[in-house]
């Protein structure tokens, strides 16, 4: 049996893990499951508490592990600490790559960041049958803006895995890029993840925000930021998400407030580094002219 099936043990704390409900993940009970699934759900909680910023501890932890799919995991917490595993990264890959599902998403991952995108895709189509893989695809054609490509990989993974949440979320995040009547459906899918208690998070109610946004229903939205807000104030996406909002609503306080909080919680935010690139390009083609002005007799 697939132990991510909805029969399967690991299903819960597996849609959990999607859901970006992190720490739900870590204090899921694992005691009662067979022995064939202690290491897949070990490695959900080790990179539970990665996304959680406790990567340092994650790799002290994982020092003297030799298992491959632990060895992985340690060095995507030392990548997410900012260690130059790259080289460290390659070589597991190029040994345990062809049948470890861990090494290929950590490998995916790693080489996705790193810019070797064709790399990235090559070694996560190896995969046999899982839908993370699958996710980390359509994510990376996503990021490629092949929407096309995307859809064609969440397309063939229905037709296998039928109403499996990271189908559903694929299809979603899809639909979030197509737009029109798919930001209805995206909705549907992010707001039972935020509603439910299990799969509730900072992570599914921004993006059950993010799609009230798409839809025009600011005051929603609002409610769903707030809420994602009242989990953690300094989470960076909910506060981009809050700017964005309050452009919407023409509150320029607010959002010259939320501009600064991100700037504290994160400088290099993709957002902040966008509008720096927008500025500076407004600001070079407004010195290619000169203004002229008439001053009244």
């Amino acid at each position: 049996m697939d132990p991510y099936s909805p029969e399967g043990e690991l299903i819960n704390i597996h849609t959990a893990f999607h859901a970006g409900a992190y720490q739900q993940v870590l204090d899921f009970d694992t005691s009662s499951f067979s022995s064939a699934n202690a290491l897949p759900s070990r490695v959900l909680k080790l990179r539970s508490q990665i996304a959680l910023g406790q990567a340092k501890e994650v790799a002290s932890s994982l020092a003297k592990e030799t298992t491959p799919d632990l060895v992985a995991v340690r060095l995507l917490a030392e990548y997410q600490g900012g260690k130059d595993v790259v080289a460290e990264v390659k070589a597991l890959v190029e040994k345990e790559g062809q049948g470890n599902l861990t090494v290929q998403l950590v490998g995916g991952m790693v080489l996705e960041r790193e810019g070797e995108t064709e790399a990235a895709l090559e070694l996560l189509s190896k995969h046999e049958g899982s839908l993370d893989a699958v996710a980390l695809i359509v994510q990376i054609h996503l990021r490629q803006n092949r929407t096309d490509l995307a859809t064609k990989e969440a397309q063939r993974a229905r037709k296998w895995a039928q109403d499996s949440l990271l189908v559903n979320l694929a299809e979603s995040w899809v639909g979030m890029r197509e737009g029109g009547e798919k930001y209805q459906s995206a909705f549907y899918v992010f707001e039972e993840l935020a509603q439910t208690s299990q799969t509730q998070s900072v992570h599914s109610l921004v993006a059950q925000a993010v799609s009230e946004l798409h839809l025009g229903r600011l005051p929603e939205a609002e409610a769903a930021l707030q809420q994602a807000a009242g989990l953690n104030e300094n989470n960076a996406e909910t506060i981009a998400n809050s700017i964005v909002l309050n452009i919407l609503l023409g509150k320029k306080d607010e959002v010259d407030k939320l501009k600064q909080k991100l700037e504290s919680v994160d400088a290099e935010h993709a957002v902040l580094a966008d509008w720096k690139v927008k500025k500076g390009d407004f600001e070079k083609a407004m010195s290619k002219y000169s203004p002229k002005f008439e001053i009244a007799a």
